[in-house]
């Protein structure tokens, strides 16, 4: 059985560290999970792959484990949820687990909502 997190995913809004991403960034990036297998897309081209893991041992925990692309050697553990037909991740980027659905300036946080594609 898959996951519900696996499938195609575009962002609706995001912030860094408290900064809204432009819409025009947005609209060109598409981010999936299939098979145990992540893709960040830009612009339809293949930016960022690497394996996922979801947490079996804590709630609406993932973490990402880069191999290909600027995250490549990098785990960035995360925290989601489904809210109604989005899915919101958070993304530790320093390598700390969020411990919540907030950014605010140098807390090294991506925060994204998605809508299935």
């Amino acid at each position: 059985m898959t996951s519900p997190l696996e499938g195609r995913w575009q962002p609706l809004y995001a912030e860094l560290d408290g900064e809204q991403a432009p819409q025009e960034v947005l609209q060109q990036t598409e981010f999936e999970l299939a098979a145990g297998i992540y893709t960040v897309r830009f612009g339809g081209v293949a930016a960022d792959t690497g394996s996922f893991t979801v947490e079996t041992d804590a709630a609406h925990q993932l973490t990402l484990h880069g191999a290909v692309g600027p995250n490549a050697g990098r785990t960035i553990p995360c925290l989601f949820k489904f809210i109604d037909d989005t899915l919101m991740v958070c993304f530790g980027l320093g390598g700390s687990r969020p411990k919540n659905f907030r950014t605010a300036p140098g807390a090294q946080l991506y925060l994204v909502t998605y809508r299935r594609r």
